[in-house]
C-alpha cells in the first residue's frame, strides 16, 4: 500500500509531497519576503530577533540555518559567529537558495556562508559539525519530521542546540478563533495580491493546522533524543520556539 503524508489538508502519497512543496516555494521564492511582512505585519521579524537571542554562538563557531530560504537569520547567524567562523544556509529549494544568495550578497556578506541545497531528512554534513541549528518555519513542510530531528541531532556537537521557530497553536480561544478568521479569509488573498499564488498560501495556511501543537513537537525531540527540551509561545502561541541539546 502506498503510504501517504499531509499536503495541507489533503493527502497525498509521501514521494509527492518533496515536489509539491517544491512548486510552491518556487512560486513564491521573489515575493516571499515582502508577504512575510504583510502577513505578519512585520512581527515575523520580532519572532527571529528572538530565536537569534537563543542560539549561544561564540565568535569562530559553526552553524547551520536549516530550510533557511532568504536568509532572514543567516545575515545575522553570520556576524554571531565573525569572520572566524561559518554559517551554512541550507534549504531543499534551490529558489529559495539563489534569493538567499542574492540577499546576503547585497548586505555584503560573502566569506563565512555556504549555500548547500538539501533535504532535512538526509542531511549532507559529517556528524558533530555545527554549535547550533536554526530552522525557522521549515519543519511543518518537511514530510518525516522525525527523521530529520534525528538528522539534526546528528550533525549537532555534543551541547549543541536545536532552535525551532514554528506556527503552533493560541493558547487563547479568542484568540485562536480570530487567527482562524484571518488565515483562512485573508492570508490567501493576499498571497493571490502580493504573489499572484492564491494556492501556494492556502497550502501554507493548512499546513500551520497540520503541524504538531507545542506540547507533540516537545515530545517529538525528546523521543529522537534531545535534551534539555522546552519551548517559548510567542505573540500568546500563534509561534513558539522549542530548544532541544545534544548530550
Amino acid at each position: 500500500m502506498t503510504k501517504t503524508t499531509h499536503f495541507g489538508f489533503k493527502r497525498i502519497p509521501e514521494e509527492e509531497k518533496v515536489r509539491k512543496v517544491a512548486d510552491v516555494f518556487h512560486s513564491v521564492a521573489t515575493r516571499y519576503d515582502l508577504m512575510n511582512d504583510v502577513m505578519s505585519f512585520g512581527v515575523h521579524r520580532l519572532w527571529k530577533h528572538f530565536t537569534l537571542g537563543q542560539t549561544g554562538l561564540r565568535v569562530g563557531q559553526h552553524a547551520l540555518d536549516l530550510a533557511g530560504g532568504t536568509g532572514d537569520l543567516t545575515i545575522k547567524l553570520s556576524q554571531q559567529v565573525g569572520a572566524a567562523g561559518s554559517v551554512v544556509l541550507a534549504d531543499i529549494n534551490i529558489a529559495m537558495l539563489e534569493q538567499g544568495r542574492s540577499r546576503l550578497l547585497d548586505h555584503g556578506i560573502a566569506g563565512n556562508v555556504e549555500y548547500v541545497q538539501a533535504n532535512a531528512e538526509q542531511l549532507p554534513f559529517a556528524d558533530n559539525q555545527f554549535e547550533c541549528i536554526t530552522m525557522a518555519f521549515g519543519l511543518r513542510n518537511v514530510t518525516d519530521k522525525s527523521q530529520a530531528l534525528v538528522e539534526c541531532l546528528r550533525v549537532l556537537k555534543p551541547a549543541g542546540r536545536l532552535l525551532v521557530l514554528e506556527f503552533s497553536r493560541p493558547v487563547l480561544k479568542l484568540l485562536s478563533k480570530l487567527y482562524d478568521l484571518y488565515s483562512f479569509n485573508l492570508i490567501p488573498k493576499l498571497g493571490q495580491w502580493i504573489t499572484g499564488d492564491q494556492d501556494s498560501y492556502q497550502y501554507l495556511v493548512e499546513s500551520i493546522r497540520m503541524h504538531p501543537d507545542q506540547e507533540t513537537l516537545l515530545n517529538m525531540m525528546q523521543e529522537q533524543g534531545f535534551a534539555g527540551t522546552q519551548y517559548h509561545n510567542l505573540s500568546g502561541g500563534i509561534v513558539a520556539l522549542h530548544r532541544g541539546f545534544k548530550v
